[in-house]
């Protein structure tokens, strides 16, 4: 795998106490989904990926170069991040703020052009929030307010997507549609990306190309959700509250184990 993104030696601290420690990865096109337990440090590694949140130790390097060296908007152009509680103003409309994913390309006061309509549309569709683009964000629900944000982060066509809890507040076939549509980025022909999120439904995670499994800041799987090592390393940091089992097509799927003890 071509590493568009490595993390070496990652460590982060949070006042007294540390959080990662020392974690060592590599992304790549493709889907990746990082799990694990609340309180594993998902957010936090994802910050840290994201250069939100200066490492106390080890580096960040975005297609070889260290992610601290990097300016701003040169780093907003190659990794595009969607926080857990994005927030825009409400007074926007949908369009407004999907090319607010433009900025990295515009700066500030730049007129957009027709590449920048275009890649707007394009994120609008996507997401198939373009039939109600003018309708201003306080008037959306959650679950649309949500597919709005992640337009945005799709609207600056970078090549590497930091995508953290991307299906809150979404419904189920909208949970789908999501996970077709990080399949769909991440095997683009002409411009595959590498969409990392940070995932607490495992039935969607096991969706997803390659699976990060987070526990008490360490790594501990890293692999395909068919692989029977990881699916057993999933179960055991989850405390047997699931159970891994095959679908009628052969693939993974994910149930509560009621009856464990």
């Amino acid at each position: 795998m071509t590493a568009l993104l490595l993390a070496e030696a990652l460590r982060v601290r949070l006042g007294q106490r540390e959080v990662l420690h020392g974690v060592d990865l590599q992304l790549g096109a493709g889907w990746t989904a990082l799990v694990g337990p609340n309180g594993a440090g998902k957010s936090t590694l994802l910050r840290a990926l994201a250069g939100l949140r200066a490492p106390d130790g080890g580096q960040v390097r975005l297609q070889g170069q260290d992610l601290r060296s990097m300016a701003p908007g040169e780093r907003a152009r190659r990794l595009a991040w969607l926080a857990q509680q994005g927030e825009v103003s409400g007074e926007l409309t949908v369009r407004e703020t999907v090319e607010l994913g433009r900025i990295a390309h515009l700066g500030l006061l730049g007129t957009p052009g027709p590449d920048d309509r275009a890649a707007v549309e394009r994120a609008m569709a996507l997401t198939e929030c373009a039939p109600w683009q003018q309708r201003r964000l306080h008037d959306l629900s959650g679950g649309e307010r949500q597919r709005v944000l992640l337009a945005r982060v799709l609207a600056t066509e970078a090549p590497l997507l930091l995508l953290d809890e991307p299906t809150t507040h979404l419904d189920a076939p909208h949970q789908v549609a999501l996970a077709r549509l990080f399949r769909r980025l991440a095997h683009d022909a002409a411009a595959p990306r590498a969409v990392l999120s940070v995932l607490h439904d495992l039935a969607v995670a096991l969706q997803a190309d390659r699976l990060l499994v987070l526990q008490h800041g360490r790594l501990v799987a890293d692999g395909a959700p068919g692989d029977a090592a990881l699916q057993a390393t999933l179960v055991r940091v989850f405390g047997g509250a699931i159970r891994i089992e095959p679908d009628t097509a052969g693939r993974p799927r994910v149930a509560l184990e009621l009856d464990g003890q």
